[in-house]
C-alpha cells in the first residue's frame, strides 16, 4: 500500500511540474538553497519531480518491480512499515549528501528525480535475495549480486566522466544505504544475507 501511495503522489506532482516549471525549480534540490536558506525540505521534494516521462517511466517502473516485494518482505523480516519509509526517504535523504557537501556553494546546481530512492529499494531486494535475477538493460536476467557490482562500477566510472546530466553519485549512495540498512536496523540479518549468497 505504501508503495502505490508514494508512486501515485510522485507521479501526479511529477505531471503537475512537466507544465509548471517554477514549482519544479522550488522542489527541486538546491544545495546552495539548503544550505544557505534553510530549505531543507528540498531533500525529500526533489524526490516527488522528474525530468520528463522516460525519467518517471524508468524510475517508478523499478520502484514498482521491487517496492511491492519490499514493502512485504520488510515485515516479514520485522523491519515493519517504518523501515520500509526510512529505506526510501532515507535512501532518497542519503542519496543527496554528496551534492550537499560539493555544490553546496553553487547556486546553479539543481538534482530531481527519486533515482537515490529506488537504488535504495532495488538493493535492498539484492541484500535479502542476491542470486534473485535482475534483467541487466531490462533484457538480459543475471544474477542481483552480480548486477550490484557492474551498477555501482558503472556509477563510480560515469561519476567520474562527468558526461551527462545523470547524478550518478546519488544513484551509488542510494544503492549502497538500501543495501546496508537491513544490516544496520537488524544485525542478525547479515546471516540471513551470508546463508543467502553462500547457499546457493
Amino acid at each position: 500500500m505504501i508503495t502505490y501511495l508514494i508512486l501515485g503522489i510522485t507521479v501526479v506532482v511529477s505531471f503537475i511540474c512537466f507544465g509548471n516549471q517554477t514549482l519544479a525549480m522550488k522542489l527541486a534540490l538546491s544545495p546552495y538553497q539548503v544550505i544557505h536558506r534553510q530549505e531543507w525540505y528540498r531533500v525529500v521534494t526533489h524526490g516527488f519531480v522528474h525530468a520528463d516521462m522516460t525519467h518517471l517511466v524508468v524510475n517508478m517502473f523499478t520502484f514498482w518491480s521491487f517496492g511491492t516485494y519490499m514493502e512485504q518482505y520488510y515485515q516479514y523480516v520485522g523491519l515493519g512499515k517504518w523501515g520500509f519509509l526510512l529505506l526510501y526517504f532515507g535512501g532518497m535523504i542519503f542519496a543527496s549528501s554528496f551534492d550537499l557537501a560539493k555544490q553546496k556553494d553553487n547556486p546553479y546546481y539543481l538534482s530531481i528525480g527519486a533515482s537515490g530512492a529506488v537504488s535504495a529499494v532495488l538493493f535492498s531486494s539484492i541484500f535479502f535475495d542476491p542470486w534473485g535475477k535482475i534483467y541487466f538493460f531490462a533484457l538480459l536476467p543475471i544474477p542481483g549480486i552480480l548486477f550490484g557490482v557492474i551498477y555501482l562500477l558503472y556509477c563510480q566510472y560515469m561519476a567520474k566522466q562527468a558526461s551527462d546530466h545523470i547524478n550518478h553519485n546519488a544513484h551509488f549512495l542510494g544503492a549502497l544505504f538500501g543495501f546496508l540498512l537491513p544490516a544496520l536496523l537488524n544485525p542478525s540479518l547479515v546471516k540471513l544475507f551470508l546463508g543467502a549468497l553462500i547457499g546457493r
